[in-house]
């Protein structure tokens, strides 16, 4: 009997004791749920912010392309406003900054220089519209509540741009960021073709191998012509055509002005005195008032590469080599490393080292030979180039400078000039060799002079406006400052 009670308690005791492992295990599963629910909520509430932080970081990131591509906002009078360069730089030049540096951006976060809200309606349509809002490639995600551009916090910056979105889930999440641009503001070049010193040889077939279109020729000293009528003359009326000037049979231009330092000198005068001497000929430039050549500091501008462009140095065989680091047998050909493929293959800016890797002097200056049938970019070469292109060219879509029409509208008539051989720039310190017949669109600054191979060489030149408002292809015009990227709320 004992013994039965005995085993009676041991079986109640363990019905107790597997009762109390089962509400533990219930009590632990009940947690683990409301843990699972908790960790899912959270995830979910991460995600959203996160969504909401890209948004916000691609909203400020189609702020900043507005500055690089302005055809997209040119109907948007607000915008193109706020990317034009207000101020001017000690040479005169159109510039984000005045002549010590300031940006053009004063405002702060309470009054800033630009601002959208989608409180307003018509900032709303401007913003979020789905059909033509600035910023419906998002609408899907979310919709943007402000934009505000003011002045950079940190001096040497641009701007600061801060935006706000609201995600379109349930509930919404709000995300505002703001980060800082600064800008290249690389020097404009105002001209089609500036020379540092003669441009010609006073002996028959030595005359100056170039012709300008839609700019000005700039000489340091002496400019060296067959005959006076060589020369351009300016008019309102000339055509504005892609065709050189020995297919028009006409030498006449809307935009040249000749600026020479010196005197025009003529291998074969005529007998008779000149006495039609073309009113955009401007001769004795030098010492009063002066010539004022445009200038890409040495080092300024290799800093730039090395960050935006390419930067290579060169051997005594021509031979480049990347990041500037020569190793023997690791040197590339011009026809390899500079070469576009198609209009629109833009290299951008390219830095081409002094022999020695240090500022420019007469002893370690390279040699370039550009051979490429084709090549878009900004080139600044530390030495001396023989442009050489061994192809037709390429067909390529320009815009002439613009010209008044009626009620004071600017135009700009839109030109195909086939044949080009280079679209951008082409910098040397040194002299510029040409071989054959070459056409480039962009401008021609050479430190030295432009010189040709033989009497049948020659360099003809359509000057790119966009150059003389600072803007190359290529190149950002703004960008990120590192480290000014902040996510606010």
């Amino acid at each position: 009997m004992f013994c039965r009670n005995i085993k009676v308690d041991q079986r109640g005791i363990a019905l107790l004791g597997a009762m109390v492992i089962v509400l533990v295990l219930s009590v632990l599963a009940t947690t683990l749920l409301n843990l699972s629910g908790q960790e899912a909520i959270s995830a979910s509430a991460a995600g959203q912010m996160a969504v909401a932080q890209q948004l916000a970081d691609a909203s400020a990131e189609l702020v900043a392309g507005w500055f690089h591509d302005p055809q997209s906002t040119s109907a948007v009078p607000a915008i193109v406003s706020l990317r034009a360069r207000r101020n001017h730089d000690a040479d005169g030049a159109p510039s984000y900054f005045d002549a010590a540096g300031r940006s053009q951006f004063v405002g702060s976060t309470g009054q800033p220089d630009f601002r959208l809200q989608a409180g307003n309606d018509s900032d709303n349509r401007l913003l979020n519209d789905p059909e033509n809002g600035l910023f419906r490639a998002m609408g899907q995600l979310g919709l943007v509540e402000e934009l505000k551009v003011y002045a950079p916090t940190d001096p040497g910056l641009l701007c600061t741009i801060d935006t706000t979105i609201a995600t379109k889930t349930n509930p919404s999440v709000r995300q505002s960021v703001r980060m800082q641009l600064g800008a290249l503001d690389l020097p404009a070049l105002k001209a089609a073709v500036q020379v540092g010193r003669h441009l010609g040889l006073v002996l028959p077939g030595g005359e100056s191998p170039v012709t300008v279109h839609w700019g000005d020729l700039k000489v340091g000293e002496t400019l060296v012509l067959k005959q006076a009528k060589d020369l351009p003359r300016k008019s309102a009326i000339a055509p504005i055509t892609g065709q050189g000037y020995d297919e028009i049979g006409q030498r006449e231009d809307r935009w040249m002005e000749a600026w020479v330092g010196g005197d025009m000198q003529l291998t074969q005068p005529s007998a008779q005195p000149v006495t039609d001497v073309p009113t955009n000929l401007h001769v004795g430039q030098n010492p009063i008032p002066g010539m004022r050549f445009d200038e890409w500091p040495y080092e300024r501008l290799k800093r730039m590469a090395k960050r935006f462009g390419r930067y290579f140095a060169i051997d005594r065989e021509g031979l480049l080599y990347p990041q500037g680091i020569v190793e023997p047998g690791k040197g590339l050909s011009p026809e390899v490393a500079l070469r576009s493929g198609a209009p629109g293959d833009q290299l951008g800016l390219i830095f081409i080292d002094t022999l020695d890797q240090t500022a420019p002097r007469s002893e370690n200056l390279g040699v370039l030979k550009l051979r490429a049938p084709y090549l878009e970019g900004a080139i600044m070469m530390q030495g001396h180039v023989v442009l050489a292109p061994n192809g037709i060219g390429s067909t390529i879509q320009a815009l002439s400078p613009p010209t008044s029409v009626q009620g004071n509208v600017v135009a700009q008539t839109p030109v195909h000039l086939s044949g080009m051989h280079l679209n951008g720039v082409l910098y040397a310190s040194g002299t510029i060799t040409v071989v054959g017949k070459v056409k480039l669109y962009g401008a021609v600054v050479a430190g030295e002079t432009i010189a040709s191979s033989d009497s049948g060489s020659s360099l003809e030149v359509w000057y790119d406006h966009d150059l003389g408002e600072g803007l190359f292809r290529g190149l950002p015009i703004v960008y990120r400052a590192p480290g000014t990227w902040m996510a606010r709320y």
